[in-house]
């Protein structure tokens, strides 16, 4: 290949294209392909190139820390977790189809991270955006945002995301203007676009965190309206327990 097609299909960001270039070649002079063939095998290639290249952007913009499939979580050590009822969720879709929440409620180490992390990643595969973040960390940025007034900024980029996972919901308490904040981002999202939550607190205790009786009942009651609430209460720690000697 001259450097001037090389440029071409660089500017042309046609990138698996020219990587694979001499084995087109040779599948030409072979002469088993009709031009029209050829031409569509290229095509159908570079399209699945593009495909693939989309899905790892989606992957690395949703700063996802551990890639957990719902493959690898062990319902075997949870007989309290409904298995049928978890697969019936994941397979129908209606999560993000139907722009339905789901929340995952339970204490530390059962796998409610995990789980809700297999659900996103499995609306990213599919071909949307998402987004996962810790409850903390969305707080300080939304804090940050109200101190430099950028609130506006901060709203549009989370209500933008086709599917956003809070993680660990109910480890820090809040001021009143991140509640408002926090409140306004579930309150647009609703209905709109699903969100997936954690929390090691019930319902009844996230007025403990946020400090706000009515905003609380008014989120959880945006929350759970036409969402899936996933009980694991009584589930056990699925975290390796360090034996004394």
């Amino acid at each position: 290949m001259d450097e001037t097609l090389s440029t071409m299909l660089r500017r042309l960001r046609l990138s698996n294209l020219l990587g694979n270039w001499d084995p087109y070649v040779k599948l030409a002079l072979k002469g088993r392909w009709s031009p029209e063939g050829l031409l569509r095998h290229v095509i159908e290639q570079e399209y699945q190139a593009k495909i693939e290249n989309a899905r790892l952007g989606r992957l690395r913009r949703a700063k996802i820390p551990q890639m957990l499939e719902l493959e690898t979580y062990p319902f075997d050590r949870q007989p309290k977790l409904d298995r049928k009822k978890i697969l019936s969720l994941y397979d129908s879709f209606t999560y993000m189809t139907e722009r339905r929440n789901m929340i995952w409620v339970g204490p530390t180490g059962v796998g409610k991270s995990g789980l809700a992390t297999a659900f996103l990643l499995q609306a990213i595969h599919r071909g949307y955006t998402g987004r996962y973040v810790l409850f903390q960390d969305l707080v300080e940025e939304m804090f940050a945002s109200a101190a430099d007034r950028s609130e506006a900024i901060v709203l549009k980029r989370y209500l933008a995301y086709d599917c956003l996972l809070i993680d660990e919901m109910g480890y820090l308490e809040m001021e009143p203007a991140q509640v408002n904040l926090f409140f306004t981002l579930m309150h647009k999202r609703h209905r709109k676009r699903p969100t997936l939550l954690t929390s090691n607190l019930g319902f009844s205790e996230w007025s403990s965190f946020l400090k706000n009786d009515h905003l609380t009942a008014a989120l959880v009651d945006r929350l759970t309206e036409l969402s899936y609430v996933i009980n694991m209460k009584k589930c056990v720690s699925l975290r390796p327990k360090l034996e004394t000697v």
